[in-house]
């Protein structure tokens, strides 16, 4: 199926391949392996490429900022990542296809017990240095502190912080399956997650992509990727305002 002009075909994927930088590191939206990658972000690839008429390829990583370094670097045509403004200045996105959420956990002894608490004077939060909640921390915090690192919960387990920050369903998981730790349930963000290409591209490229990923929520692709891949379909964005 081909859905693009011909000079959106020859922009978005010039060697004639679309190339999508997937981020394994963030269990929502992709799982499996490099060789075999799952996952949302995959489907919506897939989609993406089937509406240009080219094959697909998939480049792997393990962190969010990887994924972004390939996608300005020209290792990868399209991302999928977290709208942040950090990001905004190269990369153009479209609208959220997935909302996720922030949040903390701490040691359950822990004084924390709000959001606000955990921004305050000496507080030390862990997180993985380049993530979506290492960006927005990094701009609104005013009191606490972030510790950076390969994956929050080892930074948090190394010691020396009083929070790990992380996403919701991961950090959730690894809460319930060590009772030192307690989940603080209020989100400290909402992550928006969607599609990204470089500025330097074509407006109808941009659009192109756009577009796309308004059909695919609105014709339930995306939330059958969600259900495939074990994740809940609240997680769907609504359509772009």
């Amino acid at each position: 199926m081909v859905d693009a002009a011909a000079d959106v075909v020859g922009d978005l994927a010039p060697s004639g391949v679309l190339r999508a930088a997937i981020n394994l590191g963030n269990p929502v939206l992709a799982q499996g392996s490099a060789d075999a990658p799952a996952g949302v972000t995959v489907a919506i690839a897939r989609a993406v490429a089937d509406r240009l008429g080219v094959p697909v390829e998939f480049v792997c990583f393990d962190a969010a900022r990887k994924s972004y370094q390939a996608m300005i670097s020209g290792a990868a045509d399209i991302c999928f990542l977290a709208i942040e403004p950090a990001r905004e200045a190269d990369v153009a996105f479209t609208a959220p296809y997935v909302v996720i959420e922030g949040v903390f956990a701490v040691p359950q002894g822990s004084p924390l017990r709000t959001v606000a608490d955990v921004d305050a004077p000496g507080v030390r939060i862990a997180v993985k240095q380049g993530s979506a909640y290492d960006l927005y921390l990094t701009r609104t915090l005013r009191h606490a502190t972030l510790v950076r690192g390969a994956e929050s919960i080892e930074v948090f387990r190394a010691g020396g912080v009083e929070a790990v920050a992380g996403i919701r369903q991961p950090l959730t998981g690894i809460v319930a399956a060590d009772p030192d730790l307690r989940l603080i349930d209020e989100r400290f963000m909402q992550i928006r997650q969607a599609v990204g290409t470089t500025r330097d591209r074509a407006a109808g490229s941009i659009e192109f992509l756009r577009a796309s990923v308004e059909a695919l929520k609105a014709d339930g692709t995306v939330a059958a990727a969600l259900r495939d891949s074990h994740q809940s379909d609240t997680l769907l964005a609504p359509p772009a305002g």
